[in-house]
Order: C-alpha cells, then sequence, then structure tokens
C-alpha cells in the first residue's frame, strides 16, 4: 500500500499495490502493522456497505460527536464516487478546509479519514457501492451531520441537484 498525505493532517489517500497475472490480481487492503508505522489508528470496530441506485446520489456530510469520534477507511467496490473530508477539529490549522479524491472500483484507491473529520460522498455513475471500516460501533446518540452545501466550507461538488435523503436535506451548518 502506497500512503499519500493529504493537505488535512492525518488524512491520506492509500493507493493499493496490485500484484497482476493472467488470473488477475491481489492486493492488500489492510495491514494493521502498516496503518501503526505510519500512525494511524488500526481499530476496525465495525464494517459497513452502502449501494447507491443512481448517479448523483450524495450521503452526508455525516460524523460521530465525542466521545463516540471514529476513523473511516473508505473504498469504493462497484461504480465511482467522489469522496470528501471536511476538517472540523477546531483546533486543527486546517479547520473548515475540506480535501476530495474520486474513488472508483477501477482505481483502487482508498481514503482514511481520521477523527474529527465530517464525511461525505456523491456518486458519480449508477450503481455505486461504498464500503468502510470503521474504529468504533455505530452510536446513534452521537451521529451528526452538516449540511452538504454549507456555505462556509465551499465544496465543490461534481453533480448539481443531488439525490439527498430528508435527514441529509435537513442537517444544519456547521456550527463548532
Amino acid at each position: 500500500m502506497k500512503f499519500l498525505e493529504t493537505p488535512l493532517p492525518g488524512a491520506f489517500v492509500i493507493d493499493l499495490e496490485l500484484t497482476s497475472d493472467e488470473r488477475g490480481f491481489f492486493a492488500r487492503s489492510f495491514c494493521r502493522d502498516e496503518f501503526l508505522r505510519h500512525n494511524l489508528n488500526s481499530e476496525v470496530a465495525q464494517c459497513s456497505v452502502s449501494f447507491n441506485h443512481l448517479k448523483g446520489t450524495l450521503r452526508g456530510l455525516h460524523y460521530q460527536a465525542k466521545p463516540h469520534e471514529e476513523t473511516k477507511l473508505v473504498r469504493c467496490t462497484a461504480g465511482a464516487m467522489y469522496d470528501v473530508i471536511v476538517d472540523i477539529r477546531p483546533a486543527s490549522p486546517t479547520f473548515r478546509r475540506w480535501f476530495a479524491t474520486e474513488l472508483t472500483a477501477h482505481n483502487h484507491r482508498m481514503l482514511y479519514a481520521p477523527e474529527g473529520l465530517a464525511h461525505g460522498f456523491q456518486t458519480l455513475v449508477d450503481h455505486t457501492e461504498v464500503f468502510y471500516q470503521i474504529s468504533m460501533p455505530y452510536h446513534p446518540e452521537s451521529a451528526k451531520g452538516i449540511r452538504w452545501d454549507d456555505p462556509s466550507f465551499g465544496i465543490e461538488w461534481p453533480l448539481t441537484q443531488p439525490i439527498l435523503s430528508e435527514r441529509d436535506r435537513s442537517y444544519p451548518n456547521y456550527v463548532p
């Protein structure tokens, strides 16, 4: 795995190193020891899958409040998505900044989002599936969200007029 730093402290894009032959390829998508060598949280308490029927589906921006903050490792297993993280750590030098990368089933890229970042994504094609490895069990009372188009972040989503759940549509703008 290749760990590429993002502009947000503690967040990484991780590229898989594929070993290919006539059968296909093999790659490690997680290694506790490599994560620890990069000072990353290697705890996996839960794995989740999100399947999205339509291009333009937007989920987010989501996070878990203290003391149930979570680290996420996100990978697109089918289709393509625009994956976004936002720094909502008030003491961070990149507070309120965002970073995005395209994750696809073909590029085998992952995004590591540490505690204190909000996460969301928009699907770029129909039938997109997303796989998450999460450091903490889901705690419904700590589940929070921020409006996807909060002007204080200025996220440049690739598709206009997203498909949103009522819950995601109703989130407020961010207030620290």
